[in-house]
């Protein structure tokens, strides 16, 4: 086979192996705290929004996070359960086959103990040596007698090394099995509270199925005003998106005097950002980091996702969202997601505030804020807190939240990290 074939070879079924290793212990014990972490997060959200008794449509979004999270979490633990079951299995068969070892060693020790025994005395040891028929003899046989008495106590050491060991799996599979019992009855215990979790789930059904009529106008006065918003947000974002080609073509003439109008007054209507070279930077950035941007809020639950969707509680009615709604709790603040430029600051409507954050040609936007703490022009940076989220009339606090090119909308979901 040619070198460079056999190179490859190699290297695919390395590959391979790689991609076939199953997770540790101790990465799927991370994966459940992680979890374990979010559940918690979720049990604040709900009793903070059940305190105020009118959100039953945010408590049913939260309810069913929580859930799908009790079941990672089962699964993650079964996950664990199933690896301890290979490794005690593996320990098992190293502690039978080290009993057949040790086994094995003392029957040799036995016999080379008994041997020895019976030609013990220093006499005939003398007797063997002296009765060499040369001197070449004499030395072969003291030298073998010494590697005798050195194999002797090897084997007097293999057995202690395989006894130690033999005691050291034994209590590792003790332990393992001690950690399985923890494990099930974990498991077990999660398994009940996730029947209680459906069960509440169906409390809360029932309910919205009672003030159905109510809750469905209350939806579509919701879109309508939606709809409304939206169109305020584009319009943000076409300003947005004039002011930086305004600002670029400015300093495009100041470098270069030589631009034409019309090439000036290209650069100006064009319904994209042209990018500086630094611009691009940015916007490369942003990115590069789709899917590691961090959250918007410090803690919360999507409740209502990106698109055109049937709705989560009436499956009949269709909802638009340009972006993703997060629940959180009252007083929460809203953060941004990646450094930039604040682009817009305004008033949507008299109770509602939102902020647009550039990052190159891409747009953050945060909208349902109460208050704002940043202007137009400022330089923020990730995790900084641009503005108290408002809580409306019936007690829900959200964040919605959107991620555009220019005016092209995305899932914001797609660029947020798992958290």
């Amino acid at each position: 086979m040619p070198k460079f074939l056999f190179t490859l070879l190699v290297f695919f079924c390395f590959t391979i192996k790689m991609w076939s290793q199953p997770p540790t212990q101790e990465e799927l014990e991370n994966r459940k705290a992680k979890i374990q972490l979010e559940i918690q997060e979720k049990e604040q959200l709900l009793k903070s929004v059940k305190s105020k008794e009118k959100s039953v449509l945010t408590q049913m979004s939260i309810q069913k996070e929580k859930i799908g999270l009790k079941e990672k979490l089962i699964k993650t633990t079964e996950k664990q359960t199933k690896l301890l079951n290979n490794d005690i299995y593996i320990n098992q068969l190293k502690i039978n086959q080290l009993n057949k070892d040790l086994e094995q060693l003392r029957k040799d020790y036995s016999a080379m103990i008994l041997k020895s025994y019976k030609s013990r005395s220093e006499q005939s040891r003398a007797m063997f040596l002296l009765s060499s028929e040369n001197f070449l003899q004499a030395y072969k046989r003291a030298q073998y007698m010494k590697q005798y008495a050195s194999y002797r106590k090897m084997q007097g050491q293999e057995i202690e090394v395989a006894t130690n060991q033999l005691k050291g799996f034994t209590n590792q599979i003790v332990l393992q099995k001690t950690e399985k019992e923890k494990l099930i009855k974990e498991n077990e215990k999660e398994k009940e509270e996730l029947v209680k979790e459906k069960k509440e789930q169906e409390k809360i059904a029932l309910q919205i199925q009672k003030e159905k009529g109510k809750i469905a106008a209350e939806i579509k006065k919701k879109q309508q005003e939606t709809k409304k918003i939206d169109a305020q947000i584009q319009k943000l974002v076409r300003e947005a998106i004039a002011a930086a080609n305004k600002k670029t073509a400015a300093a495009n003439v100041k470098a270069n005097p030589k631009i034409t109008a019309t090439e000036k007054k290209a650069i100006e209507s064009s319904t994209k950002i042209i990018l500086t070279p630094e611009g691009k930077i940015v916007s490369d950035n942003f990115k590069a980091n789709k899917g590691r941007l961090p959250w918007p809020v410090e803690k919360g639950a999507i409740s209502l996702g990106y698109g055109d969707q049937p709705h989560p509680v009436f499956k009949s009615l269709m909802v638009h969202n340009s972006g993703i709604e997060i629940s959180t709790e009252s007083g929460s603040n809203a953060r941004v997601v990646f450094a930039g430029e604040v682009a817009q600051v305004q008033q949507i409507t008299p109770l509602k505030k939102a902020v647009l954050i550039k990052h190159g040609d891409f747009f953050t936007i945060y909208q349902n804020l109460s208050s704002v703490n940043v202007q137009v022009g400022d330089k923020v940076s990730a995790k900084q807190n641009v503005g108290k989220i408002r809580t409306d009339a019936d007690g829900q606090t959200i964040l919605k939240f959107l991620v555009s090119q220019n005016s092209v909308y995305f899932n914001p979901t797609s660029w947020l990290s798992g958290r």
